[in-house]
């Protein structure tokens, strides 16, 4: 019997193929070896996970198992765990409890995970009053998956609180916590634990996914200086080579505006995926090359790479930022006819973009209707900012219903819509609104620039009084403002949308926070070097005609990401072509 049992443990390991293994089966099941534990645990484990992955089958098995022990439990919770049923792992870890069977450190580990992937706190929170009783509060990794839960929930103080308690902090706890601080949108925190990392009295160093990690918080801040210190320490490291990494620099570039530095990346790597190709195609239609972007969509047909979502998701938004009408249908038809690729919510998203920008709002608004998916808050909020750019109040009042009856209306609807009566000069709806807002309670969301220099985040809002060099900032954006109107900028007035005098909306508007942060960026940077600047909100026609022709008069480069794209204004043009 012992040297059958050892044959069948052989050939259980040696199966590839699910056919052979439910053969095996059928053999245990007759000679009633399903009651050893060994050769039942072996069967478990290699059905359970990869190249399989039968856990439904494998409950099955483990159901016929007359007294399973913790090692049966463990191999079940942990399928469930990466598994479509997490929630049946912790299910089963509280039925092995029931059972009297005890649980340990792994246990708990496998029963985190499944929390984690039904986002259960309170399940977590029962595994967590677990571990404490049972003594398992010393075990490093088990308390780095606890800290994963917490993160995962939005807890990151009590996974920061996990982090100080863990005796013996490797880089996978590091980890964790960056990836809590930025799911958390805690992304400057983020870049201090790498400076942290990489200093000399730590003596756990970073690895590749740190730096996928932080670099994922400098697209986010748009942190290019810090950036680019992280792809020196990739380089330096051996890390370059790693596929996932070169997107991630891919991306980061792209995000800051620096699109020569992505490209360089891009043609640099020895193997180009799906994801490397669409990185860069994205990175392209954001910044305002949009022909560009369709020209790397062909190349990356002729090199054999088939596109995916993403990839067209970034060719569509590349036509919507151009204003490609006829292309960007032309390739929408194309997606679901020559590659079979269905149309996403993000799709139809670009497509009502594509069409709203161009002034056909009534197309973009069928379309909606016609979707083969439900229409979001984020598809009816772009066709409200359609409707702000054409003045179409009527059909900007139908989209606030819209959001209404999904109950996801927010006060920058109303804005959108105040913007929509305020160009047209309907000073009573305006009146109007703004007193429905208030007595809502709807809170706007103030304007916020963002300006990093030598790795500091500066930040700025409307007549911020608040930085420390408050003083030299404003003497500076007034010495600005004279020499470009002897240059010829006059203000936009129509970007106020209070009812006021064309000279108090032209003073309102002199101390917008992109003005404060471009001023800052003159004084604080030699003559001639760029000027990167973050918007939260879409920049106003006013801040974009300054940045134009600023950039003439003090021969400057200034790149501005707002919400919607990358402005990149040189010699007083700017690479939208005014059209955003």
């Amino acid at each position: 019997m012992k040297h059958t049992t050892k044959q069948l443990i052989s050939l259980i390991k040696s199966c590839t193929k699910a056919t052979h293994l439910l053969q095996v089966h059928a053999h245990i099941i007759l000679t009633s070896l399903i009651q050893h534990p060994v050769v039942s645990f072996h069967l478990l484990s290699r059905l359970s996970f990869s190249p399989f992955r039968q856990t439904r089958y494998s409950r099955r098995i483990f159901d016929q198992i007359p007294h399973p022990n913790v090692f049966h439990y463990n191999t079940m919770i942990r399928a469930y765990s990466m598994s479509d049923l997490p929630e049946q792992g912790f299910y089963l870890f509280k039925k092995m409890r029931q059972e009297g069977i005890s649980t340990n450190p792994f246990s708990c580990s496998f029963a985190i995970k499944s929390c984690i992937k039904f986002c259960s706190l309170i399940g977590g929170l029962q595994i967590h009053t677990r571990i404490l009783r049972d003594g398992y509060q010393s075990d490093s990794l088990l308390l780095t998956t606890l800290m994963d839960l917490y993160s995962s929930c939005e807890k990151s103080e009590e996974a920061c609180k996990l982090f100080d308690e863990i005796p013996q902090r490797d880089i996978v706890a590091w980890n964790v916590l960056i990836s809590c601080y930025i799911r958390n949108h805690r992304t400057r925190d983020a870049l201090c634990l790498f400076d942290d990392l990489i200093s000399e009295e730590n003596q756990c160093k970073p690895d590749d996914v740190t730096c996928l990690l932080v670099l994922q918080a400098c697209a986010h801040l748009g942190a290019l200086e810090f950036g680019e210190k992280i792809h020196g320490y990739i380089e330096e490291h051996g890390y370059n080579n790693i596929m996932t990494l070169c997107n991630s620099l891919i991306a980061m570039y792209s995000r800051c505006g620096s699109l020569d530095k992505a490209y360089r990346v891009f043609k640099g790597m020895q193997e180009k995926n799906v994801v490397s190709w669409s990185a860069m195609i994205s990175g392209l239609a954001m910044n305002g090359l949009g022909r560009e972007a369709i020209e790397a969509f062909g190349d990356m047909q002729r090199a054999g790479v088939l596109p995916d979502h993403q990839t067209f998701t970034g060719v569509l938004s590349a036509c919507s930022h151009c204003g490609l009408v006829d292309e960007g249908m032309m390739y929408f038809d194309q997606m679901s006819k020559y590659f079979g690729i269905l149309p996403n919510i993000h799709h139809y998203g670009c497509m009502v973009d594509l069409l709203g920008r161009a002034g056909l709002l009534d197309q973009a608004y069928q379309l909606i209707m016609s979707m083969g998916v439900k229409p979001d808050s984020t598809i009816w909020r772009t066709l409200l900012g359609a409707c702000r750019i054409h003045k179409h109040a009527t059909l900007g009042e139908r989209v606030v219903g819209h959001l209404i009856e999904l109950k996801a209306q927010e006060a920058g609807d109303y804005v959108l819509l105040l913007n929509i009566y305020s160009s047209l000069g309907d000073w009573e709806k305006v009146k109007e609104l703004r007193k429905f807002m208030n007595e809502k309670g709807l809170q706007t969301t103030p304007g916020c620039s963002t300006i990093v220099l030598k790795g500091v985040v500066h930040d700025f809002v409307v007549d911020d009084v608040s930085h420390p060099h408050k003083d030299e900032i404003y003497e500076m954006l007034d010495e600005i403002n004279k020499q470009l109107k002897i240059a010829g900028y006059v203000a936009e007035i129509t970007s106020e949308l209070h009812n006021l005098g064309a000279e108090e909306k032209g003073y309102v508007l002199t101390y917008h926070s992109e003005k404060l942060a471009i001023a800052f960026g003159v004084f604080s940077t030699p003559p001639g070097t760029t000027i990167r600047v973050a918007k939260n909100l879409r920049t106003c026609v006013d801040c974009h005609n300054f940045a134009k022709v600023f950039s003439v008069v003090y021969n400057r480069e200034v790149i501005i990401r707002d919400r919607m794209r990358f402005h990149h204004f040189r010699e007083g043009q700017c690479s939208c072509n005014d059209y955003w």
